[in-house]
């Protein structure tokens, strides 16, 4: 089984930047050489988060509208009172989206739908310059 793994640095980014990273993504599985097999993708860091999405406009102002409803900002949560930091929905929102995914690969080629991309999700409060770790194992 052939294993790849290597550490991507994504450019900087603000609370709610959505990133569509499946290209990136993608060039790992090339660079592996991986037929079949598996991509994993994981965020270093608590307050990002990879999904799959449809990365259109329309869908992704309504992902930050549902991020905003279900978790909202302007609450006041007892993670501030730890450390002052204010993004407290931050963490939650991350932990309720997931630092990782995993893709089956087919063919040499991400398995994905049509309308499916693999995205980051940059939910902190603060710009970040985000480091994620990708990992291609397979044949």
């Amino acid at each position: 089984m052939k294993v790849h793994s290597k550490r991507i640095v994504l450019p900087q980014t603000n609370e709610l930047d959505i990133v569509n990273i499946t290209d990136r993504i993608q060039m790992e599985v090339d660079e592996a050489g991986v037929k079949e097999g598996m991509a994993n993708v994981f965020v270093v860091g608590s307050t990002g988060a990879v999904t799959i999405m449809e990365y259109e406009p329309g869908l992704v102002n309504d992902m930050k509208t549902a991020l905003e409803s279900l978790v909202p900002q302007d609450r006041d949560y007892d993670h501030h009172k730890m450390w002052h930091d204010g993004n407290g929905h931050s963490h939650i929102r991350s932990a309720l989206l997931g630092p990782s995914i995993c893709v089956p690969i087919t063919g040499s080629a991400l398995y994905l739908g049509t309308w499916q991309q693999i995205v980051y999700i940059e939910l902190d409060n603060k710009p970040r310059e985000r480091a994620l770790k990708i990992s291609v194992f397979g044949e």
